[in-house]
Formats: structure tokens, sequence, C-alpha cells
């Protein structure tokens, strides 16, 4: 079926060659070859559906948003033109529109986010909050994305842009001093970890206080994962009494869903929740807070009573 150029932009939009385009922006979007493909598909069967976006810099017309429209029609025999709109601004305004362009239909990814940031940051010298407000989000938000990028070493960096190391995995890097990340990296591709064990490892990393140690979770790093996970499961002590037994039976559970918490509101949590999270989980995390300060005055209390002779 030949591809259809009417525009729902009316007058708004006109038809430009595919060769037109400046590409210097295509660097802050993640090629996903399965997505093309079903955007081939639909430009194929129903026609261009809505206009790329693009605006001009240095007499250059520089594609803002259609990455994936522009790869799909060069794919599809017969396609020279696609219909597209005129953005007036400036390079700062273009990296943020293509942010802004997709938060409804097809937001960037928490990468494209990362790099889209750094540019504006360290490429055009904006402030964090300038950014925050041209992008409508937190300051907060702004330097977790920002982190992301920012404290990963060259090597992590290039990994990370390659597809070769997941958002989520190298959120788990910026964990650890520069100066230790590259062992991680090298660690995670050499045994295939997968995010979660990734996070396992490098928390196993920061509590080591020993090179020998350090070496361990290196070489071994699911072992390492299973040893740690079985640190607090309290088999039955002769030395206890039935209540003692029972005591540590349920400490050890405590102390394992509190660490494993921690952990993931520390570091995890804030990157995965999304705003519709909020209202719902708020009043259990308020009511988790309440009880955890009761429970470490608690705990204080009685650790005091069984020091006494």
């Amino acid at each position: 079926m030949p591809l259809s150029t009417t525009s729902p932009e009316g007058d708004s939009a006109h038809c430009l060659d595919l060769s037109d385009f400046d590409l210097r922006l295509e660097r802050y979007r993640v090629v996903q070859p399965k997505s093309d493909s079903l955007m081939a598909r639909s430009l194929s069967k129903y026609g261009q559906l809505s206009p790329l976006v693009y605006c001009v810099l240095d007499d250059a017309l520089v594609l803002v948003d259609g990455f994936k429209r522009l790869r799909a029609a060069r794919a599809l025999k017969g396609v020279t033109v696609l219909q597209a709109r005129r953005l007036e601004t400036d390079e700062h305004g273009a990296k943020a529109a293509i942010f802004n362009l997709n938060r409804i239909t097809s937001r960037p990814n928490e990468l494209e986010e990362s790099w889209i940031i750094y540019a504006l940051v360290h490429d055009d010298g904006l402030e964090q909050v300038e950014v925050a407000s041209m992008l409508g989000r937190h300051k907060s938000w702004v330097n977790r994305r920002l982190a992301l990028i920012e404290r990963l070493t060259d090597e992590a960096r290039e990994s990370l842009r390659l597809g070769l190391l997941s958002p989520t995995q190298a959120r788990h890097l910026t964990q650890l001093p520069r100066g230790n990340q590259n062992a991680a990296l090298q660690c995670a591709s050499e045994h295939a970890l997968t995010s979660r064990e990734l996070s396992e490892a490098v928390r196993l990393l920061q509590a080591a206080s020993t090179r020998e140690q350090t070496e361990f979770v290196l070489e071994k790093p699911r072992q390492a994962i299973r040893q740690s996970q079985d640190s607090y499961v309290h088999q039955w002590d002769p030395r206890l009494s039935t209540a003692g037994n029972r005591f540590a039976r349920r400490l050890g559970i405590l102390l394992d869903s509190t660490t494993k918490m921690n952990h993931w509101l520390r570091f995890t949590g804030r990157g995965e929740l999304q705003a519709c999270d909020r209202p719902v989980l708020l009043p259990g995390i308020s009511k988790l807070s309440e009880e955890s300060t009761l429970l470490a005055e608690s705990s204080r209390d009685f650790s005091k009573e069984l020091e006494l002779p």
C-alpha cells in the first residue's frame, strides 16, 4: 500500500525529503529494531498518522521527533517524503523537546532521559534548576537522572550508550566508587548477572572489608549472593529454649526483610515507582516509618536488658 502523506496538522505541516534531515539528536534515543519493524508495518498499512518535528539549527533541518518514523520510511520502497512541521526553538529547547513531545505517548526511557539531561547540563551549561523547569520535573528527579551518567566510569558510560548495560544495572553501579565500577562491570558481563543479581553483588562489595571478600564476590558472585541470603536463616539451636528459638527465627526473617527493604528504599525505590503509586503506597510507608521507630526503641531497651548480668 502506498504511503499516505495526509497530515492531521493541516497547513502547519509540509512534505520534506527523507534525506533533508540532520540526525545529530538521534543519539539521545535508543534504537529498538522490533519497534522499528512495527512502525514500518504501521506506515505501510495506515500511512503517516502524525508529522515529524524538526527545528532549524545552523541552517540545518535538525530532526527533534520522529526518528523511528524516519527509519521506518527509509525501509519502505517508494517512500521519498514525509510530512513534518517546524518547531521554533534553539538547541537547548530541541533537546528538551525530545522529552516533552513524547511525555504522553512514547516517553523516553530512563537512559534517554539521562543522556538528554547530561547534554543540557554539561554540553549546554544549564543549571539543574533550569533543566528541571524545561522538562517540567523536580530538581531531585533531574539530579537522579544526571547521577546515572556522572557517577559512572567512561567504560560503564560506553556500555550504557551501546545498550550492553541496562539503566537499572547502571544505577546499581553508581553506588560503588568509580575505582570499583569496572571490576563489577566485568563481573556482571562475564557471569551474565541480572539486574537483581548485580544489585546484590554491589551490596556485598560495599560491605566487603577485606581484599579476599571482594575477590570472592567478583569471582563467584552467585555463590556469594546465596551465602549472604542464607546468613539470617535460623537453624534450631540446642543452646536456646523453645521460646528463644522461636524468637531467633522471627528475628532472622525480620532482619532479612529489613535489610532488603532498606536497600530498596535507599537505592532502587525512587527510580522504579511511578506517580500513580504514591497515593496508594503512602499510608503503608507512613505506617512502616512509625512502626520502625517504635521497633528501634523497643530493640534498644531489650538489648540493654539482655546485657544485664
